[in-house]
């Protein structure tokens, strides 16, 4: 997988700005900041081979792709390989790292809450849920604990979090 610093995209971009940089989270999260000359193309309906093929997207020439953090990025990048487009170029720590290098950004509405943070939320809320319920009710409800932990394990370590894409077609993440 091919990746770059955001200090050097941006060295990039300030020679050539109209390169191809897309956004793939959800609209409220790039709505919230973004990078000044990324698209939004949310990765629950990233489509490569239409966006290339319809002339959205320059097929021989690299597409810059960032998200939150870096995870929804790469596997953009892998569904542009997986439709033999192999120029998507992950950018090193998302949108969280050009905002760390201090490089310039676009910011809207503030209050959103990222979807990272909608996951934590969500899965804090559930084990408390479990062991309430486990304590007071029946030590069965202890298995939703059990659960929600399992799949934070398995998110950690294959890096695809079934919750992070539920909350993803949530309605407020339109």
């Amino acid at each position: 997988m091919k990746s770059i610093s955001p200090a050097e995209l941006n060295q990039r971009l300030t020679a050539d700005p109209a390169l191809a940089v897309i956004d793939v989270r959800t609209p409220p999260e790039y709505n919230t900041v973004h990078v000044a000359q990324a698209r939004n193309l949310p990765l629950d309906g990233l489509d490569p081979k239409a966006l290339v093929e319809g002339g959205t997207l320059p097929k021989d020439q690299p597409v810059y792709v960032l998200c939150q953090s870096g995870g929804r990025a790469t596997r953009a990048a892998e569904k542009f390989a997986s439709q033999g487009y192999e120029n998507a170029i992950v950018v090193e720590g998302g949108t969280q790292g050009w905002v760390n290098a201090g490089l310039p950004v676009t910011r809207g509405q503030s209050g959103v809450i990222s979807l990272e943070r909608q996951v934590r939320i969500g899965a804090g809320s559930l084990v408390l849920t479990g062991v309430v319920l486990g304590w007071f009710v029946h030590p069965g409800f202890f298995g939703l604990s059990a659960f929600v932990g399992a799949g934070l394990v398995f998110a950690g370590i294959t890096d695809w979090c079934g919750m992070g894409l539920l909350l993803a077609k949530a309605p407020w993440n339109k």
